[in-house]
Parts: C-alpha cells; sequence; structure tokens
C-alpha cells in the first residue's frame, strides 16, 4: 500500500468511528500504512484498545508491526502495557510473538536493535515492555554459540 493521499486519509480517519468492525479494522491497516502514523497515532492507540472487537486490534497491531520499523513497534508496545482486558492483551501479544520475519536472523537481530532502543523510551510503559520482552530473548551472540556447540 502506497502513502495515503489527503483524501484517503481524512476518510480512514472518518471510519475509526464505524460501528462496523471490519470498517474499524481496515481503517487501522490504513493509518498504520501511512507515511504520516505521527499524526494518526492516537487513533491507532483506540484502535489497538479496541473494546468492541478484537479483530480491529488485530488488524491494527499486526499491521503496525509489518512497518518493521521503531514508531510501529512503539504504537503497539504502548498500547500493550496500557491494556485492560485479557482480550486485548492477548491479540496485541500474539501479534507480537506471531512475526515470521522475527524467525531469521537478521529479523530477530532488528526485534532486539529496536527493543533495546524502545527499553530507554521516555513513557514508562513502553520502556517497561521493550525491557521485558528483551529479557526473554536470548542474545544472537548466544544462538551462535548453541548451534555450534550442537554442530
Amino acid at each position: 500500500m502506497g502513502p495515503l493521499g489527503d483524501q484517503e486519509l481524512g476518510t480512514a480517519i472518518q471510519q475509526v468511528d464505524s460501528p462496523a468492525w471490519s470498517v474499524r479494522a481496515a481503517a487501522g491497516r490504513q493509518l498504520a500504512a501511512s507515511d504520516r502514523i505521527e499524526e494518526v497515532a492516537d487513533l491507532l492507540h483506540r484502535l489497538l484498545l479496541d473494546a468492541q472487537d478484537t479483530a480491529v486490534i488485530q488488524e491494527t497491531a499486526v499491521a503496525l508491526l509489518e512497518r518493521k520499523d521503531t514508531i510501529g513497534l512503539r504504537l503497539v508496545l504502548l498500547a500493550y502495557s496500557q491494556a485492560a482486558t485479557n482480550d486485548v492483551v492477548d491479540e496485541i501479544g500474539a501479534a507480537l510473538g506471531c512475526n515470521p520475519e522475527w524467525m531469521t536472523t537478521e529479523g530477530a537481530d532488528q526485534l532486539i536493535e529496536q527493543y533495546r532502543e524502545l527499553a530507554t523510551d521516555q513513557d514508562s510503559g513502553v520502556r517497561d515492555e521493550a525491557q521485558q520482552l528483551l529479557a526473554r530473548l536470548r542474545p544472537r551472540e548466544q544462538w551462535a554459540r548453541d548451534s555450534e556447540a550442537d554442530s
């Protein structure tokens, strides 16, 4: 998906408040792919914490993580830190844990680098989530040692 024009962005912004979950989910995907993500960060946050349907949460989180950048990951971690229900925690946690890109050496290295950057974020929720997730990952150097020992 290419950059959203002003009209497309305006339409996606209006669709955030739609009563239809599928319309909100589509808006989340569009806004997450926007090159003006900082302008719509509050709307994405609302979609990540959607109280009406977990599909909206899932679609928005996955789209943000597909950006493969720190800002998308940051928005997901911020919502994860503020999730008030198990449904929200489960959906965001699944999005964070199920990206096949992160199973490659290059993807894992990029994820670790982004977590390290976010582990010093000004927002304590983002910082705490990044630190916790980083602590669960084994450093790449340990992976290399383990695979050498198995050889």
